[in-house]
């Protein structure tokens, strides 16, 4: 499983997820689901829907205190985590799942996406 992790802006367009999910996904293999917390999964949906994928939530307990590569103030406040999109990915891809690339922020900073491996399918 390949596994397409996000953090957002409640304002944050489509074009913005699409974008921050190309400059993660490159180089790597093919993202099979995208995750998220559970409170953004209505404002993800649509991506997964036009990329045919899965989407799976990550409940907020489950973010509290994974350690992630980067950190944002914001995701500190709000998840107790460095980066939701990272977290979100890690925890979306099981135990033993494993980042293949940290957080890249979209050109208008409204959305990131991190890559992780895992097991699960």
């Amino acid at each position: 499983m390949i596994v397409a992790g996000f953090g957002f802006r409640a304002e944050a367009p489509l074009e913005s997820l699409r974008a921050a999910l190309m400059l993660a996904q490159q180089g790597h293999p093919a993202v099979t689901h995208l995750a998220t917390v559970q409170g953004k999964l209505a404002e993800l949906l649509p991506l997964a829907e036009a990329l045919e994928l899965p989407l799976r939530a990550v409940s907020p307990d489950a973010l509290s205190g994974v350690i992630t590569p980067t950190h944002s103030a914001a995701s500190l406040a709000a998840y107790a985590c460095g980066s939701l999109a990272e977290a979100s990915a890690l925890c979306a891809a099981g135990n033993g799942g494993r980042l293949l690339a940290p957080r890249h922020i979209s050109h208008d900073r409204l959305a990131t996406c991190a890559i992780a491996e895992g097991p699960l399918s």
